[in-house]
């Protein structure tokens, strides 16, 4: 589902790019990440993310651990760490089709790596009854999902999408976030293989 069927599409660029600064571009940050990104699915044409560039801060309130119970998380804490962020909303029929099943095999595989971090957020832009805080616990309970999500209802100055996708430039949901141990965006589009990333990741952490 693609936010900017609904609101302008160079508004939300605009702010993305105020919230990033001028962040410069790092050579060579991606570890041979940059190489494998068109077999893990990446669009080399792709308009939207900020890959290349230092991750943002999350400004999210809402965060739960495995349990339920009320958690945290942060791009600085997790720094040193390959961070996997998928973004989902609850009604959104690709979220259940492929991202929840790629954040089953992915959890089953590094969610107690102690080098990898790992963190759903749904980042709603639409559907706010469907959407909501309390249907994040749920999804995480019918997946089981060990791992912790957080909830983003949406900007604070109305143009209804969260914090997270105008700081990301995110197309939508699903959509998947790879930020490496530096700090740098590594990969981010809508698809992505589960099994070269798997692989990927493999390789990175041991």
């Amino acid at each position: 589902m693609n936010p900017l069927r609904s609101i302008g599409r160079r508004h939300v660029l605009k702010r993305s790019a105020q919230t990033i600064g001028l962040a410069t571009l790092s050579n060579g940050v991606l570890n041979g990440f940059a190489n494998a990104a068109a077999d893990l699915g990446a669009s080399e044409d792709s308009k939207y993310g900020i890959k290349g560039h230092e991750a943002p801060e999350l400004d999210i309130e809402y965060w739960i651990d495995a349990d339920g119970d009320r958690s945290k998380f942060s791009i600085a804490d997790s720094r040193g760490k390959w961070i996997v962020l998928k973004c989902f909303q609850n009604w959104c029929p690709g979220c259940h089709a492929s991202g929840f099943p790629f954040l089953q095999a992915f959890a089953k595989e590094f969610y107690e790596n102690p080098k990898v971090a790992i963190a759903a957020i749904q980042t709603v832009f639409e559907g706010f009854t469907t959407n909501t805080q309390d249907a994040v616990r749920e999804l995480q309970v019918e997946y089981q999902l060990p791992i912790v999500m957080g909830h983003d209802p949406g900007d604070p100055e109305g143009l209804k999408i969260s914090d997270t996708m105008i700081k990301y430039r995110t197309g939508g949901t699903p959509w998947i976030i790879l930020i490496d141990p530096d700090g740098m965006v590594a990969f981010n589009d809508f698809r992505v293989n589960t099994t070269k990333l798997i692989e990927f990741m493999h390789e990175q952490v041991g």
